[in-house]
């Protein structure tokens, strides 16, 4: 039963989005240290996210128009050691 739903297209397109939301918050946290406020208080905190998704896009956007690659997948060392075939 909970590999039929698995299969389904709506879980699959549910998934492919949380994926992208998944991948743009690690690149908020990696690249522009979203894990930890500057500030007290939560309006200060939320205009702090509101900047730092800014600069993303921007960063994005740059990356865009430059015509710079994606960064390739990371691979786990257990799947560099399946052979090439």
């Amino acid at each position: 039963m909970t590999r039929q739903r698995q299969s389904t297209d709506e879980r699959q397109q549910c998934h492919a989005h949380r994926a992208g939301v998944e991948g743009a918050i690690a690149q908020g946290v990696k690249g522009f240290d979203l894990r930890r406020s500057r500030y007290r208080g939560t309006a200060e905190t939320h205009l702090q996210h509101l900047f730092i998704a800014a600069v993303m896009n921007l960063t994005r956007l740059d990356a865009w128009l430059t015509g710079t690659p994606l960064a390739p997948t990371r691979l786990s060392h257990f799947a560099a050691l399946r052979p090439v075939a």
